[in-house]
């Protein structure tokens, strides 16, 4: 499964109004599928999302954690509290084991439009296409991480998946958008 790392997602960044609420929505629904046994792949912001993510599957957040004192904020240690399998970072490219679920990290460019942080850029847009096109295809070989880096996009998870997803494996795109100009996908695959 794909989720983006926005910041936006985590409690600690909860306003009156929810920025990203179709996208948090898409983000929940997702993470509801995966097993016990998750292997988060992502980079130390990613991360946190992954672990406020999965935390959620336990303890939904209320109005008052959300919008109350820092104190009353869960921290994604006390939101994953009692999980026996705690979600751990892969450096190496992960394996195939049967049950087991991996939550990837990632997103597209951060220079699409005059909204994205970063200064448009003409290749944004084509980069994110063909990176829809691989995620739809689970053929992850040949990312462009030099593209990507100057783009803005976080593609390193992503990219290590190649060789774990097998070519043609049932996609499903539940959240494909890019709010305040940068391209995010929550991507579940089933295989």
């Amino acid at each position: 499964m794909l989720v983006p790392g926005v910041l936006a997602l985590l409690p600690e960044y909860a306003g009156l109004e929810d920025p990203v609420a179709e996208l948090r929505a898409a983000c929940l629904d997702a993470v509801g599928w995966l097993g016990a046994d998750v292997t988060v792949l992502a980079g130390p912001q990613g991360r946190k999302v992954a672990e406020s993510l999965l935390g959620s599957r336990q303890a939904r957040p209320t109005a008052e954690s959300l919008l109350g004192s820092r104190q009353a904020r869960p921290t994604a240690e006390s939101l994953l509290g009692s999980r026996q399998a705690r979600p751990t970072e892969v450096e190496a490219r992960p394996t195939r084991v049967d049950g087991a679920s991996y939550l990837v990290v990632g997103n597209g460019s951060a220079r699409r439009r005059d909204t994205s942080p970063g200064y448009v850029d003409e290749r944004a847009i084509p980069f994110d296409a063909d990176l829809g096109t691989r995620l739809r295809t689970g053929e992850l070989s040949g990312i462009d991480a030099s593209l990507a880096r100057e783009l803005w996009a976080d593609t390193e998870a992503i990219a290590r998946l190649d060789g774990v997803l097998p070519p043609g494996c049932a996609c499903t795109v539940n959240y494909e958008d890019d709010p305040y100009g940068v391209q995010y996908w929550v991507v579940r695959w089933e295989w």
